[in-house]
C-alpha cells in the first residue's frame, strides 16, 4: 500500500483548517472537519483526483460544521453515481448535545442555525478504518466537553482539532470549556505520543509533539 499523506484548505470567517488524508496511489480519502463551503470542500478534494468517503468532526463548534451537512449531500451523490455507498459522518458521542443545539455550537450567532446528525458517533480509544488508513479516537476535552482528537500511528499524524495548536491550546471561554481539563487532556492523552508525531490542529500551522512539549507556554519544562 501507498504511504498516506495529508492535505489540507483553510476556509471560512474565522480561517479553520480542513484537511484531508488518504493513501498515495488511492482516490478514497477522508475529511476532517468541514467549515462552511461543504460543496467547495468536494469540489477541491475532487479536483485533485480525489473521493471523499468519510468526514470526522473534531467537535461541535460552528467554524467546525457548518459545511458537514452540504459536503455529505454532495459526496453522497458523486459516490453514488460511481455506485459506492453513502458518505458518513463521525463524531465524538460526547460531543451530542452541541451538535443538537444550535445555539450551543454557535451557528446561530452566525445566522445560519443548524445541527449535525452523525451517521455514527465515536467512543474514547475506538479504532477505525476507513480507505484503508487506521484512525483511533482519543477523546480530548477541555475546549468543549466533547472534542477529540485522531491519530495516525502509521504516519504518525494528529488531527487535534482546537485542543492543540503551535505553541498554544485551545479556548476555554465558551460554554462547556475547562482549562483544567484541557491542560489533562493534552499531558496525559497527546504529549504521551512519540516527540516526533505531527501536530495538524483546527487553526495555523503544524507542529510537533516534541515541539510543543518544549516550547508550547502552556505547560512547564518538565517534558
Amino acid at each position: 500500500m501507498g504511504k498516506i499523506k495529508i492535505g489540507g484548505m483553510v476556509i471560512g470567517a474565522v480561517q479553520t483548517n480542513c484537511y484531508f488524508v488518504y493513501r498515495e496511489g488511492e482516490k478514497d480519502c477522508i475529511v476532517f472537519d468541514a467549515p462552511d463551503t461543504g460543496k467547495e470542500i468536494v469540489r477541491r478534494i475532487e479536483g485533485a483526483g480525489l473521493h471523499v468517503r468519510a468526514l470526522i468532526l473534531t467537535h461541535g463548534h460552528f467554524d467546525h460544521i457548518m459545511g458537514a451537512q452540504d459536503l455529505r449531500t454532495s459526496a453522497s451523490g458523486l459516490a453514488e453515481s460511481r455506485g459506492e455507498e453513502s458518505v458518513k459522518i463521525y463524531a465524538p458521542s460526547a460531543e451530542k448535545e452541541m451538535l443538537s443545539d444550535s445555539s450551543y455550537n454557535m451557528t446561530a450567532m452566525m445566522d445560519n442555525p443548524m445541527t449535525v446528525r452523525p451517521n455514527e458517533w465515536l467512543e474514547d480509544g475506538q479504532e477505525l478504518e476507513i480507505a484503508d488508513i487506521k484512525i483511533k479516537v482519543i477523546f480530548t476535552p477541555g475546549h468543549t466537553p466533547g472534542s477529540a482528537s485522531f491519530y495516525i500511528e502509521e504516519a504518525g499524524f494528529l488531527i487535534s482539532g482546537d485542543t492543540l495548536f503551535q505553541e498554544s491550546v485551545g479556548r476555554t471561554d465558551f460554554k462547556g470549556g475547562s482549562a483544567q481539563t484541557l491542560s489533562k487532556s493534552i499531558e496525559e492523552k497527546l504529549f504521551t505520543l512519540p516527540d516526533d508525531t505531527q501536530v495538524f490542529p483546527g487553526h495555523g500551522a503544524s507542529t510537533t509533539i516534541g515541539h510543543e512539549k518544549k516550547y508550547n507556554p502552556f505547560f512547564t519544562d518538565e517534558f
